[in-house]
């Protein structure tokens, strides 16, 4: 389906996934986005549902190409929206908007959000504004969306030795096992965010979309088992390359803490802690000295844990539903 928004630009919409071909571009897209702006404009999860449709009818992209006129050539993607539909009856989805940073504040933004919400209920849907930037808040304003989560992305600068921590009695790490663990770690992983509504969620098609993005190393895949092999908790660490951004400069590549998980039975043993340390160690051992994670900005525990090793906040992405109460 396709509606012409504006003599420069027109709006198509598709269910599902996009061709191979419109999927490189918005990657591309999001890329010079993120050199622009310093944060990822679509999250991750968004990028693994559109990219391999586990439900087709639960995905609605948005897709602004300019039109043929005077210096340009048709058919160049300029903006996306991505609204993907709630798992359940009760929960709900995720709306995502990136607008290349040459073609902002001409409307496009806007009329993403308004061919998606002519097509799907935003009432359902929390937007992610990645980095809060300031015209994201207008535009959420503007359309009835207020703040209702911050996710912080905390970062530790450390050449040192890392200090150790001892598991506890009868628990060992060890190393992800490709075609043995996913199930069993679906499973812990489950059990250890049974109250958190994205990586409690995770499937196995999830983790396989994972599993092969070319940042995937099953060493850096930490599981801490018992003497029967069961998962008790993980780390999963992944490594974001060097890159030379033409608005910031070179970077140096950089680890992160992607996901820590304890099962219940284990909490309060210093297991968590434990496991961060490890990943952290193997981080430093590739020869990176900057360390990255995410993490809520209630989770109180986990942020102290993340000060006391010496993390900080670095940046800030904020959480956006329709028709919730400001402040």
């Amino acid at each position: 389906m396709s509606a012409p928004e504006n003599p420069d630009w027109m709006i198509e919409t598709v269910k599902g996934v996009p061709e191979d071909d419109v999927m490189r571009r918005v990657r591309a897209l999001a890329a010079d986005a993120e050199d622009s702006d310093g944060n990822p404009p679509l999250s991750e999860q968004t990028l693994v549902e559109l990219g391999t449709g586990d439900d087709p009818d639960a995905v609605l992209g948005a897709y602004a190409y300019l039109s043929e006129g005077e210096g340009r050539e048709s058919g160049e993607l300029v903006g996306v929206g991505v609204a993907v539909q709630p798992r359940s009856a009760g929960g709900t989805g995720t709306l995502e908007l990136v607008v290349h940073p040459d073609y902002r504040n001409d409307g496009i933004g806007t009329a993403l959000l308004g061919v998606l919400g002519a097509q799907t209920d935003l009432q359902r849907l929390n937007a992610w504004s990645h980095g809060n930037h300031d015209a994201a808040a207008r535009l959420a304003e503007r359309h009835g969306f207020a703040p209702v989560r911050e996710l912080w992305r905390m970062r530790l600068v450390h050449t040192g030795e890392v200090p150790a921590s001892a598991l506890p009695e009868g628990v060992s790490i060890r190393a992800f096992v490709p075609g043995v663990d996913e199930d069993a770690w679906l499973a812990a992983n489950a059990e250890a965010f049974a109250g958190h509504a994205e990586q409690g969620a995770m499937t196995r098609a999830d983790l396989d979309a994972r599993m092969r993005e070319d940042w995937f190393d099953p060493t850096g895949f930490l599981l801490a088992v018992d003497a029967r092999d069961r998962i008790l908790g993980f780390h999963w660490t992944k490594v974001h390359p060097a890159v030379a951004s033409r608005t910031t400069g070179e970077h140096h590549a950089l680890g992160e803490v992607y996901v820590v998980g304890v099962v219940p039975e284990a909490r309060g043993t210093g297991l968590g802690r434990a496991l961060t340390l490890a990943g952290i160690a193997h981080l430093r051992s590739l020869g990176l000295e900057a360390v990255m994670l995410y993490v809520d900005a209630d989770n109180t525990a986990a942020v102290r844990l993340y000060r006391e090793l010496g993390f900080t906040r670095w940046d800030v992405d904020v959480m956006y539903a329709a028709g919730a109460a400001a402040g």
